[in-house]
């Protein structure tokens, strides 16, 4: 069959979907759950494939809401992955029940693609994106080794077929001084919370000699107990992201150098944590992405290549990309003054725009298994994969 044609089976496939794929995603944003607690959500996910003829394997990577849904067998291998975990208090306001869903109904609508072609499709559930890094696990545990693509599709303002996520490293701080009277014996004290806070003066004062798309902020965490007592303890937690990673060593140092002159200065003892997971840059696939865009346009949908105005950010996917060939395109389901991580964004993720945005997500992506798999289509890919 001609690869033509047998894309426009996928997008049937797709649209004969329509209405449990909506379900299947309406339910997991009215259950939303934290990162390494998406029992309903993988349970969900892993029943609808199961149900549609995938072989599922539930845990994998020692990670209890971690799976992979595999249909067909050998090479080529296309890895579709799905995320499903919410946010603190907002619930899906990053869209994560149209991630996984599209990846669930671009792996089914696949079914034809690999029966024609060869190959097979995995439907990777990857737990705990925001903030946990559950894809930077199963890299290290080898879950992708031996897949020879990956894609994920994200919901969001614009149609874009490229990223540019930020290698980000997590900084744990806490200071200790000695509590005291605040107004009776203030000069017994030791302030904790002076401390932190001349550590985010120092902070703002580097950000001006950091590069343009490096990032530094964070939030405390305890500023102590009562405004009438020195306070003895302070806490905060602090993202570092930069371009590179290289860049991102050089910037740990400097971040770090502001709360030990911090230390220095108030009396303060600095105690501090590193966390070990470190989310790498996007290493976007070009060839690939030539591809789904091409998809995606034909759905009737504008799409561009990269737009800076829409700002940087950090994702496990970045992790994945440094060992597969990946691409991690956006897809438009509100206009652009709707910010994501805001309850705004959690409604459109159920919206009808929302609705729409996951049905053409899966089928750009079943279309782009259909691309790839095609004898002589990953040459490229790889070649550039390997050269970059």
């Amino acid at each position: 069959m001609e690869i033509e044609a047998l894309k426009l089976e996928t997008r049937d496939a797709v649209e004969a979907q329509r209405d449990r794929l909506i379900r299947l995603s309406m339910d997991i944003h009215g259950e939303p759950e934290l990162g390494f607690q998406e029992l309903k959500a993988s349970a969900w996910l892993c029943g609808y494939l199961e149900q549609s003829g995938f072989r599922v394997e539930r845990g994998v990577s020692g990670l209890d809401t971690a799976f992979q849904a595999t249909y067909g067998q050998g090479r080529p291998r296309v890895a579709l992955l799905a995320e499903y975990d919410a946010l603190p208090e907002i619930g899906h306001g990053c869209g994560h029940n149209i991630i996984g869903v599209a990846a669930v109904g671009a792996g089914v609508a696949s079914r034809r693609v690999i029966d024609e072609l060869g190959g097979s499709i995995v439907v990777v559930g990857t737990p705990a994106e925001e903030g946990l890094g559950g894809k930077i696990d199963m890299v290290e545990a080898g879950s992708f080794a031996g897949m020879d693509a990956a894609m994920i599709i994200h919901p969001d303002t614009v149609n874009m077929v490229t990223i540019d996520a930020l290698a980000c490293s997590t900084l744990d701080v806490e200071f200790f001084g000695q509590p005291a009277h605040a107004a009776g014996q203030p000069h017994k004290g030791i302030n904790a919370l002076e401390a932190m806070v001349l550590s985010f003066t120092a902070i703002n004062s580097l950000r001006q000699h950091i590069k343009g798309e490096a990032r530094v902020h964070g939030i405390i965490t305890d500023g102590g107990d009562a405004p009438n007592i020195v306070p003895a303890h302070s806490a905060a937690e602090f993202l570092v992201r930069a371009p590179d990673m290289e860049y991102l060593d050089q910037l740990r140092v400097r971040v770090l150098n502001c709360f030990t002159g911090a230390s220095i200065a108030s009396g303060a003892r600095l105690e501090y944590r590193w966390r070990e997971k470190t989310y790498a840059p996007m290493k976007n696939n070009l060839a690939m992405a030539e591809l789904f865009s091409q998809n995606l346009e034909s759905l009737g949908r504008r799409v561009i290549a990269y737009d800076p105005r829409f700002g940087f950010g950090s994702t496990d996917m970045g992790n994945v990309s440094q060992v597969v060939p990946s691409i991690h395109p956006t897809i438009s389901i509100a206009p652009p003054e709707v910010l994501i991580h805001t309850p705004e964004f959690a409604s459109a993720a159920v919206s009808e725009e929302g609705h729409q945005g996951l049905l053409d997500a899966a089928m750009a992506m079943a279309m782009t298994v259909a691309d790839i798999v095609r004898p002589g289509a990953l040459d490229e890919i790889k070649r550039e994969f390997n050269s970059i």
